[in-house]
């Protein structure tokens, strides 16, 4: 049975000790039931540390950090621009997006966007939470709210926008790919994209659309289909 995995944004050091988060202490005594002596792994883009719990209160737990055990990972090339949706398919694509490895989340507003807003500290509990059971080291970065017309105009043109679009026949191939561009994954609001929003996004030469099915894809869906396409495309090419 492998180590609970558990993320620690801080600096960590081979042979120093350190003290848990109020969090990490519920979860490690309460939840997990872990004993003096039992290892854990902890982790962020700069690897990965085994250590040791050396000890252990209801309230406080101290921890060793032994040695290096993973180093730094190559970060994906990819991104997710995704429009706002209801609560409970949010989360789903912000645990699946980061489960597929993306670097960035990027939220975006448009004509159609029921949802105007986002609980930023749960979405990031789902990332770092999603980061630690898929056992890599990056969690990728969570946007501000943007609007898709800003968004659009920010596309630059080392980057390739992969724009899901249900209007789309044409399916999507290595050949679609720029040598070592960025790739951004645009996937619209469940009423999607308005005629005129339509007509931003394919003015850009870097856009790239794409049909992902016949049939009419739930947002979240749409976001598992279409990262697992292009990280498979990309991982081929």
């Amino acid at each position: 049975m492998s180590n609970l995995r558990l993320f620690n944004p801080d600096n960590i050091i081979e042979n120093t000790t350190g003290l848990l988060s109020k969090e990490h202490t519920h979860y490690v005594v309460n939840v997990m039931r872990l004993k003096r002596g039992s290892n854990l792994n902890f982790f962020n883009k700069e690897g990965e540390w085994l250590s040791e719990i050396i000890s252990i209160e209801r309230d406080k737990v101290e921890v060793k950090f032994l040695n290096k055990v993973k180093e730094p990972s190559k970060i994906s090339n990819i991104e997710l621009a995704i429009c706002l949706v209801k609560k409970t398919p949010m989360e789903i694509i912000l645990q699946k997006a980061t489960e597929l490895g993306v670097r960035k989340i990027t939220p975006i507003i448009s004509d159609r966007t029921e949802i105007k807003d986002l609980n930023f500290e749960r979405a990031n509990k789902i990332i770092i939470e999603a980061t630690e059971q898929s056992n890599q080291l990056n969690t990728p970065d969570l946007s501000q709210i943007i609007k898709l017309k800003d968004f659009i105009n920010n596309i630059s043109k080392d980057e390739k926008l992969f724009f899901a679009d249900v209007n789309s026949k044409h399916k999507l191939s290595s050949k679609d790919l720029g040598q070592g561009k960025k790739a951004s994954v645009l996937i619209g609001p469940e009423g999607d994209f308005s005629p005129e929003e339509r007509d931003l996004i394919l003015s850009k030469a870097e856009t790239v659309p794409f049909t992902l099915s016949e049939n009419i894809l739930r947002a979240d869906t749409a976001v598992i289909s279409a990262i697992s396409l292009v990280n498979f495309i990309h991982n081929n090419h």
